[in-house]
């Protein structure tokens, strides 16, 4: 089996351009102005699940099922889809799955029941199951390696971002139109900004970018070099502190996922709040969650200077400050303090995407690094937002929504743990996989000279 990659960064951090050109950070821009019309069609279901529990009497365990469903299905096919998006191209691949999620967000709104609901959220599942690994993909290979984990934070806080528009929009529209409008009138976003991005971002100006990175030339002519299958694998799972960065960033994936769509129904619930207003009351939370990813991000890129190792720290760090402040926060009775200790632990809840995201990056080789994000994107979904709110809504059916809600911030926790094994071994993982960067560089330019 041949697979196909594309080069994106380089592993040498010493030798960067200080200047970027305006069209890389447009891309960018558009890029994860995509990624906002990714997740606003993903959370605005949580803003109408009152609506939809009334009208068709669902339990919570079905309500969690439709908002699971779709990270389940990013899990399932973002290897095969970024693979696939590197042989047919990144630009046309981010189009079509852009078109895809927002087709299948209109037909959520035509839904009649509960099947028809969940058959429209897992075709959203398959259009936004690439875009992640392949739109980050795509941003970091015109950038500088020093931004890497600023970028991917900011990358993945377009997540955060796009929640909270579609929960607040979502909820404001149902409670005027009737939720079926939330669904048509996101679709209608979604479709209309695939044709800015088709217009704006083309294959040819991205190569142009290209000489921005050290050793361009050479990964230039190398874009078209095919890697088996088995020598990918190693790529990707070579070392110990790799896989601990995957399982980390999933795990810690867990308090956003679950947050993020039970806190409507658990202001509705505690607060009395209308569905509406709980909407966008909840959506603070995940602007504040946003805010957290990139300065979190931000932070260990300056803090890290040339101590590799502090990016591990910094994570643990973050997600003991989560697992502490939300597992106080849930046990404190509904009030001030409570939301107050809730957006502080919302704010560190996905601190570590960006110090992870850099970790996987430094960890494989930049020829595979399409593929690198790829398994993240796995991990994360697997591992945290897939089973998140469904579990979150079965515990909930048997305790109430408040004491599922407590046994969330045990998840961090679990991925400081990971983070810390990740740690122990990095240095030694992180020269072999320059070695190796080296000797692919050679290669190249043998091969090509």
């Amino acid at each position: 089996m041949l697979l196909q990659h594309a080069e994106t960064t380089t592993g040498d951090t010493s030798a960067v351009h200080s200047d970027v050109p305006a069209y890389a950070w447009g891309v960018c821009a558009l890029t994860v102005g995509l990624l906002l019309s990714d997740y606003v069609s993903r959370q605005v279901l949580n803003a109408v699940f009152p609506f939809i529990k009334t009208a068709w009497n669902l339990s919570d365990t079905k309500l969690g099922s439709l908002s699971s469903v779709v990270a389940l299905m990013v899990g399932v096919l973002t290897f095969p889809l970024s693979v696939l998006a590197d042989r047919w191209g990144r630009v046309k691949s981010i189009a079509l799955m852009s078109a895809l999620w927002s087709l299948a967000t209109l037909g959520c709104a035509i839904s009649t029941n509960y099947g028809e609901m969940l058959l429209a959220r897992a075709f959203v599942g398959v259009g936004e199951a690439a875009y992640g690994s392949v739109g980050i993909a795509l941003v970091l290979s015109i950038f500088p390696p020093r931004l890497r984990a600023t970028l991917t934070a900011t990358f993945m806080a377009g997540g955060a971002f796009g929640s909270v528009l579609g929960m607040a929009a979502g909820g404001a529209l149902a409670t005027q139109l009737g939720w079926r409008w939330s669904f048509g009138a996101i679709a209608g976003f979604g479709l209309l900004f695939v044709l800015i991005y088709r217009c704006m971002v083309t294959e040819e100006r991205l190569r142009a970018l290209q000489p921005l990175q050290p050793g361009s030339a050479a990964q230039h002519h190398s874009l078209g070099v095919r890697t088996s299958f088995r020598a990918l694998l190693k790529g990707l799972f070579s070392t110990k502190s790799v896989v601990c960065a995957y399982v980390g960033s999933g795990l810690h994936l867990v308090v956003p996922a679950a947050v993020w769509v039970w806190t409507p129904s658990f202001l509705n619930r505690y607060y009395g709040m209308a569905p509406g207003r709980a909407a966008v009351a909840a959506s603070a939370f995940v602007l504040v969650t946003g805010l957290g990813m990139v300065l979190c991000g931000n932070l260990a890129d300056r803090l890290n200077g040339a101590v590799v190792q502090r990016k591990w720290m910094i994570a643990i760090a973050y997600c003991v400050l989560c697992c502490v402040l939300l597992g106080i926060a849930f046990r404190l009775p509904a009030g001030p303090l409570q939301l107050v200790l809730l957006g502080c632990g919302m704010f560190f809840c996905a601190g570590a995407t960006g110090p992870s995201g850099a970790m996987v990056a430094n960890l494989t080789p930049p020829s595979i690094h399409a593929s690198a994000f790829a398994t993240l994107t796995l991990a994360n979904n697997l591992l945290g937002l897939a089973p998140a709110a469904v579990l979150t809504g079965v515990i909930a059916d048997r305790i109430g929504l408040l004491g599922a809600l407590q046994w969330v911030p045990l998840a961090p926790l679990l991925a400081a743990i990971a983070f810390a094994i990740g740690r122990r071994s990095d240095l030694r993982d992180l020269e072999r996989v320059n070695a190796l960067r080296e000797q692919a560089a050679r290669q190249a330019m043998a091969r090509f000279a």
